[in-house]
């Protein structure tokens, strides 16, 4: 069965960092592309960053912040976000794309983790 479990969410204040992990059980977790989605609160589902074997893809407003990365041997995806801002509040989830590269077509998602950045 295809699980993703995000964790690693937090109260910090802004110009603050937070790591997020995503930990991925029930499939060949290095064959897959993979990737973050944001929903701040009263808002809709916003596209964070994607990693596949090769590439790395971020929102333009991330760029510079946030760090994708993977950990094949732990089956685990991490977001390293730096700098935070107060409009990067909001719950963060992990997907599983449907394939290797970025189709961004998903066929499992995490239950989420809350940021929340405030002063």
């Amino acid at each position: 069965q295809v699980q993703l479990v995000e964790s690693g969410g937090g109260l910090v204040q802004p110009g603050g960092s937070l790591r997020l992990s995503c930990a991925a059980y029930g499939f060949t977790f290095s064959s897959y592309a993979m990737t973050w989605v944001r929903q701040a609160p009263g808002k809709g589902l916003e596209w964070v960053s994607d990693i596949n074997s090769r590439s790395t893809y971020y929102a333009d407003s991330m760029k510079g912040r946030f760090t994708i990365s993977r950990d094949n041997a732990k089956n685990t995806l991490y977001l390293q976000m730096n700098s935070l801002k107060l409009e990067d509040s909001a719950v963060f989830y992990c997907a599983k794309d449907v394939g290797s590269g970025n189709s961004r077509a998903f066929d499992a998602w995490g239950q989420g983790t809350l940021g929340t950045v405030s002063s």
